[in-house]
């Protein structure tokens, strides 16, 4: 009503006053400047009073794995929005408790620290998991699989109304280019690693768990409904996972383009793919239309890999990827580099993997079509943007986030 009134007035002065001075001039110019800045403070005031109704809808959240670096991201947007937020991690974060978050240590693979984490809680989002891309089968499936049959049993358990889970392109990805890519894409019969399978059938746990009550026959028996997001490539200032390891090599001189350099790829600015979670968990308070579904999201437009490395590299000062590998050779010498180390496991990691070759060279990019029509995702970072983000911080080379 603010609005209205103040436009009323501002008409009526302007109807009842003649310019005839350059004084006048001024004074109606000031009037004109004092009006419109009243508005545009307003409307300000009205869209942050709109934002806290929205994520105050969500009740009470969880953030499991809210120490790292999409759940701390997810952590800020609901703080702002002026949800109430605890996170389950791993680890202390001083900073978070500054910020008047509740957080509490624990893991995923502890039933009964999870079950204590989502007592009283309307809504959890699941950001916690193991990315390794080579070995440690066990360890991925203890945690991505079985940590998150905890995260959905505890939820059931205490009646937990929403829960949001984030998982992975990579669950249909298999050894074809996915150009533009939906959600009518089917799981493959067989992946090239255990992290893309493991985050299948935490996936596909999600899903089924939809509106299924732990007890259907208690009198206060709740439907949990359920979702997956599918960010592809996470980025962004203080990411401790893609962008460090490519500087790292980068500056080592060891990085070369595989392939031609054509091959276009879905990255999400990590800003954006809390965005997606967000608004996926407020469709689950409202109609629901994103329930029992899974759901692609990206930044704007798909990029094409290399140049847009070598635009990264040239952010940081390094030097640009010239130099040009083969796919063929490329996939050999990471095939023969897995068996090495599957036989002396005491070497670690391999640099390079099947698995991240393929990624590097084929086209991986989706459509977030899907999630724009269900809960009205869009990118609020543009890559423009995300890019000046990262001139601003080119020194975050770090692992201090870890869940």
């Amino acid at each position: 009503m603010k609005f209205f009134r103040v436009v009323s007035c501002f008409s009526l002065f302007k109807k009842n006053s003649s310019v005839t001075s350059f004084t006048d001039v001024l004074l109606s110019n000031a009037s004109v400047r004092f009006f419109s800045g009243y508005i545009t403070r307003e409307m300000d005031h009205m869209q942050e009073r709109q934002a806290v109704q929205h994520w105050q809808a969500l009740g009470k959240c969880l953030v499991i794995g809210g120490g790292g670096f999409l759940g701390r991201q997810l952590v800020r947007q609901l703080c702002t929005g002026g949800a109430q937020v605890k996170v389950l991690g791993r680890n202390h974060y001083p900073d978070l408790v500054s910020m008047g978050v509740e957080c509490l240590q624990g893991d995923v693979t502890n039933l009964a620290e999870v079950f204590a984490a989502c007592q009283g809680m309307d809504t959890v989002f699941h950001t916690a998991s193991l990315s390794y891309m080579w070995g440690r089968r066990e360890l991925l499936y203890q945690v991505n699989v079985e940590g998150t049959a905890n995260v959905i049993k505890a939820c059931r358990e205490t009646n937990v109304a929403r829960l949001i889970y984030t998982s992975s392109p990579s669950v249909v990805i298999g050894e074809n280019n996915i150009v533009n890519g939906d959600e009518s894409l089917p799981y493959p019969q067989q992946y090239n690693a255990d992290y893309p399978r493991s985050k299948s059938i935490a996936e596909q746990l999600i899903l089924k768990a939809n509106a299924r009550p732990a007890n259907p026959d208690a009198a206060n028996a709740g439907k949990l409904l359920s979702c997956a997001i599918r960010p592809h490539l996470i980025w962004g200032p203080d990411d401790p996972h893609i962008l460090p390891r490519i500087r790292k090599a980068a500056a080592r001189g060891r990085l070369r383009q595989i392939g031609d350099g054509r091959n276009q790829i879905t990255i999400t600015q990590v800003e954006n793919a809390a965005y997606a979670h967000l608004l996926a968990a407020l469709e689950l308070s409202g109609q629901a239309r994103c329930a029992g579904k899974a759901y692609f999201v990206g930044d704007e437009e798909p990029i094409y890999l290399w140049p847009w490395l070598n635009e990264v590299l040239s952010i940081w000062g390094l030097p640009q990827i010239k130099k040009r590998v083969p796919w063929g050779v490329t996939r050999f010498m990471a095939l023969m580099s897995e068996g090495l180390h599957y036989f002396f496991p005491w070497l670690g990691e391999p640099f390079m993997t099947t698995f991240i070759v393929d990624q590097m060279v084929r086209s991986h990019s989706f459509s977030h079509q899907a999630a724009e029509r269900d809960f009205g995702y869009h990118p609020i970072v543009s890559p423009q943007e995300g890019l000046q983000q990262l001139a601003g911080r080119s020194s975050f080379l770090t692992t201090k986030y870890t869940k």
